[in-house]
């Protein structure tokens, strides 16, 4: 009897770590959309004046100070995933 409980709390173990993956999952998703909307329009704006590159759109978002949604510096591949969102 005792290896039938030990079965199904590693059972409940298990699917309550999928659900926990899931949800931060989820949440991170969510950040990532919000982040993508608030900083796409200054991507825009900055491709219509002037940077037709995302090299000079990384070179102009890094001189106004505007950090990535981890407080980092912006590269390359950065705007890329940023306007793959948009």
């Amino acid at each position: 009897m005792l290896h039938i409980y030990a079965a199904l709390a590693e059972k409940e173990r298990g699917m309550i770590a999928d659900r926990t993956r899931a949800a931060l999952a989820a949440a991170n998703t969510i950040a990532a959309e919000a982040f993508a909307a608030n900083v796409l329009p200054i991507i825009h704006q900055t491709q219509a004046a002037w940077a037709a590159t995302p090299r000079a759109v990384v070179a102009a978002l890094n001189a106004r100070g505007i950090r990535t949604a981890r407080g980092g510096a912006w590269w390359d591949s950065t705007v890329r995933n940023v306007l793959a969102r948009g």
